[in-house]
């Protein structure tokens, strides 16, 4: 065999041949996805649509039309809900709540995972049960009990626990460190158990082999957690206009019901606002996508 047969040879052999035409499950799957992928869009395009179109416009020739763009929309609903300040207030609660929950769940979940007990099993679904409960069935109770309990001054101007950041932030708090708890103590209980002999050998305290050697290697599934809690939280809506009464203090979901009128609601103008609200969310996703992503795999594969 001559020497161009030999070099010719590899390239006849890695040839690509003909595509397999696809099977009818996998464009019966794609199609689904696709639909489901559309389904879910849909109402934000919508959104963003409505929210570049003029109320007269869309008065005049339905909102099932094109024309009419402008982007006064978003000026007029920046101006009207104050969100510049509503938006300080939602960082105001959210940052401390989803920093506050990562912190208590990850301690919760080391205890869980790194120590043998006979209500180990007992405190996980402890934890883990409270999240199954109605948040609208504690209504009433920490309504009464927040109205209760005194704060100083300097932390809240109405020197109660009710209509304060605080009341906010602890009950967002109570309720997201059990789904928290969950992801975590799973996540902690896959890590090599040698690593904490080893610390134990070198000397390490509880509190060293928690902070040094455990958390270090959770930064995905807290990175995960991160960007559901900051969502969940941020987009809370219920107790803050239940246990909120000072509308300066209202975060910026709230305060989308400051473009509701009086004889009459601008979908437009209401469009604008939600799609200014929905944008810090967008963002915090954007930027933690691939921690966010490796969080959701992990233990996807082994090997």
């Amino acid at each position: 065999m001559t020497a161009a047969a030999l070099t010719r040879e590899p390239a006849t052999a890695g040839a690509p041949g003909r595509r397999r035409p696809p099977r009818p499950g996998r464009v019966v799957l794609h199609l689904f996805l696709g639909a489901v992928a559309a389904g879910w869009l849909f109402p934000i395009l919508w959104a963003v649509l409505t929210s570049l179109r003029s109320y007269e416009y869309t008065a005049v020739n339905g909102y099932v039309s094109l024309g009419g763009w402008t982007l006064d929309n978003y000026v007029t609903a920046w101006r009207t809900a104050d969100f510049g300040k509503h938006f300080l207030n939602s960082v105001y609660i959210t940052v401390p709540a989803v920093l506050l929950a990562l912190f208590l769940a990850s301690c919760v979940a080391f205890v869980i995972a790194r120590f043998s007990w006979k209500l180990n099993i007992v405190l996980l679904g402890v934890f883990t049960a409270a999240n199954l409960l109605p948040q609208q069935a504690l209504l009433i109770p920490l309504f009464r009990l927040f109205t209760e309990i005194p704060l100083p001054l300097f932390m809240s101007d109405s020197e109660l626990l009710y209509d304060s950041y605080w009341g906010l932030i602890l009950v967002n708090v109570a309720f997201q460190c059990g789904f928290c708890v969950f992801v975590l103590s799973n996540y902690m209980k896959a890590l090599p158990y040698e690593l904490y002999e080893a610390a134990m050998v070198d000397g390490a305290s509880v509190w060293r082999q928690y902070w040094q050697v455990t958390m270090p290697l959770c930064r995905p599934a807290l990175a995960a957690l991160a960007t559901l809690e900051v969502t969940w939280i941020y987009n809370e809506f219920f107790w803050a206009t239940v246990l909120m009464r000072t509308g300066d203090k209202f975060p910026v979901t709230s305060s989308l019901n400051n473009l509701r009128g009086e004889f009459f609601t601008d979908n437009n103008l209401v469009s604008a606002g939600s799609v200014l609200v929905a944008i810090p969310t967008l963002v915090i996703f954007f930027l933690l996508q691939k921690q966010f992503v490796r969080g959701l795999t992990l233990g996807a594969s082994k090997g």
